[in-house]
């Protein structure tokens, strides 16, 4: 793989990782100001923006599915695997993110 490559797998990883914290602990300060529980919120939060720290990690689904294509239709199995290994790395980041927002709020966030 490339060098490239890494640093956008890297990337990726972080751009959801900081999707999730971000906007779970910023979106629990609409809540604190209007008197609601905020650690319920984040967690509602948090849960909400999964399926968006991926697309927003790997720069939209249109990007994705043009690799998916190019794989199949031009047989280019190493853009697809990229695209993969790309979307399981922003997985990741919500993942570790969902984790220690859980280990923060002493919640189960799921």
């Amino acid at each position: 793989m490339e060098e490239r490559f890494i640093a956008q797998f890297i990337h990726c990883f972080f751009i959801a990782f900081g999707v999730i914290i971000g906007g779970a602990i910023i979106g629990s300060m609409g809540s604190f100001a209007t008197g609601d529980a905020p650690f319920t919120s984040i967690s509602r939060i948090a849960k909400s923006l999964r399926i968006w720290a991926v697309v927003a990690a790997i720069g939209g689904t249109f990007d994705a599915i043009a690799n998916f294509e190019k794989g199949i239709y031009d047989g280019s199995t190493l853009d697809m695997v990229k695209q993969v290994l790309l979307i399981l790395s922003a997985m990741g980041g919500v993942k570790t993110a969902m984790i220690l927002i859980g280990w923060l709020i002493q919640e189960d966030v799921g």
